[in-house]
């Protein structure tokens, strides 16, 4: 036992005093590992922050365990066959059947109902266009987990009364109210003025689009002043995450009781599941890494190619040495993990600097450009993994021509 440590602690010196007799040589070797697992570990970040970056513009937008039934709802592509199909099959649903999916949706926390509008704004000569107008209930608030910033949200009896009250997105505000309380200000929609009471926590945008170019009314004015088209959404919510499924299956079945459906019937309207939309962003992600993370899996390739060519070299170079050693009494066996564990040795500080690399590259990113990337453990393991195999394949042929060479030929080459 003695003797195996001595045997590899002696491998190790020999390979690292070697790799320290040649930097500049053993650098330029190292760049291809190290770009290697650099790119893996930034393309494995930028896809798993475009996932988080995603996933957090949706539940800002949506909330959480939140449900849509709407006349037309779409997840993925839809052929023009089936679009046209569903849309003569699918009826736009109306207040009377929010109210009777409201009053009888046991398993739902909490019903509410919205419309929405584009229009332009025109005040005091100045013009936003293409401001997004919702008609709500006042419990979309908790519906879709609004945070709001300054003064309050809809209250049930402005929905009741049709009230002329407003509540801003903040790019609305900054457009109209710079500087200033809008609290109590004016804004016009469609010649009618409403007062502002509440300001919405400002949301970003989502691949450049803004988020908080809103407007909210209640919902009974929001259906007076613009058309109804495809009639209204009903939003449910339920009590937690594990509830969801039941909530939307009880709302479902009451409305086909509603309109009479039968059981092999399909349904006449959309649904949709803020649950399923994240399952479906983890598959966007996963498609994109499945065809980019082995295309940057080359670049780790072309650095073992680099490795090998040098170990070539090194092996050739110390002929003499290797003769030498089997001379001495060295066994094939040894002379060959010697070279390995050379290899190894290259390709593991390769990766591990390759790593040093990704992640300051990912956090200049973040910070610079406000971009999230997450270094996430499974790209990193990944990545070292891969290129210590490499670091060892890329050293078997160069390992086993060294422990072939016969001492007494090696030794006459010096």
């Amino acid at each position: 036992m003695r003797q195996f440590y001595i045997f590899y602690s002696d491998a190790f010196f020999i390979a690292i005093k070697s790799i320290f007799e040649h930097k500049l040589r053993a650098f330029l070797t190292l760049l291809g590992v190290i770009i290697g697992v650099a790119s893996v570990v930034v393309v494995g970040a930028s896809i798993s922050g475009l996932n988080s970056y995603v996933t957090e513009k949706v539940s800002k937008v949506l909330g959480a365990n939140h449900f849509m039934i709407t006349r037309m709802a779409f997840s993925g592509r839809m052929e023009d066959d089936e679009f046209e199909r569903r849309n003569k099959l699918n009826k736009k649903v109306t207040w009377e059947e929010y109210e009777y999916i409201k009053e009888r949706c046991n398993a739902c926390a909490e019903i509410g109902a919205a419309n929405n509008a584009g229009t332009d704004l025109n005040q005091d000569g100045i013009e936003m266009p293409s401001v997004r107008v919702l008609g709500v209930t006042a419990n979309m608030a908790e519906i879709e987990d609004k945070t709001i910033a300054l003064g309050r949200f809809i209250s049930d009896s402005e929905v009741e009364r049709t009230a002329k009250v407003c509540v801003l997105g903040t790019d609305v505000v900054d457009k109209y109210f710079p500087n200033q309380n809008p609290l109590g200000q004016k804004v016009k929609v469609r010649g009618i003025p409403l007062t502002v009471i509440g300001v919405e926590e400002k949301r970003g945008s989502m691949f450049g689009d803004p988020l908080d170019r809103n407007l909210y009314m209640p919902i009974t004015l929001h259906l007076q002043l613009f058309e109804r088209g495809n009639g209204i959404q009903v939003h449910g919510k339920s009590s937690d995450r594990d509830s969801l499924t039941l909530a939307i299956e009880d709302a479902r079945t009451v409305l086909r009781n509603k309109r009479k459906l039968l059981g092999s019937d399909e349904d006449t309207f959309g649904l949709v599941n803020t649950a399923e939309l994240g399952g479906q962003i983890d598959e966007f992600t996963g498609a994109i890494a499945a065809v980019v993370v082995p295309i940057t899996m080359i670049t780790l390739i072309v650095g073992g190619i680099v490795v090998m060519n040098i170990m070539l070299v090194s092996v050739t170079e110390r002929t003499f040495e290797v003769g030498l050693r089997k001379a001495l009494g060295a066994t094939r066996q040894q002379i060959l993990l010697q070279f390995l564990i050379e290899s190894a040795l290259l390709c593991v500080a390769g990766g591990i600097m390759g790593l040093l690399l990704a992640v300051g590259v990912t956090t200049l990113i973040t910070v610079l450009l406000e971009i999230t990337m997450t270094v996430t453990i499974g790209y990193v393991l990944l990545s070292v993994i891969v290129s210590s195999v490499i670091g060892i394949i890329a050293g078997l042929y160069p390992a086993y021509k060294a422990a072939k060479l016969d001492p007494i030929v090696a030794l006459t080459k010096n």
